[in-house]
């Protein structure tokens, strides 16, 4: 999980506003790998398909990255 600075309440809204957005991207993508089901991003010009155990191995290293 991402932490929170201890003045969190003092930072401007767009930083708030940011913090928030990557908590919940991360919580979206542990439920589509949770689920089994693939993701779809743009990337170098063209959609590409994201399978679940790849978004399971990346949380993964996220994960440890955190910690």
């Amino acid at each position: 999980m991402i932490k929170e600075p201890p003045n969190v309440v003092e930072l401007p809204m767009s930083e708030r506003g940011l913090m928030a957005l990557k908590v919940a991207f991360k919580k979206a993508i542990e439920e589509y790998a949770r689920a089994g089901l693939r993701i779809y991003v743009w990337r170098d010009g063209k959609v590409v398909e994201i399978p679940s155990d790849e978004l399971r191995a990346q949380l993964i290293l996220l994960g440890a990255e955190s910690k």
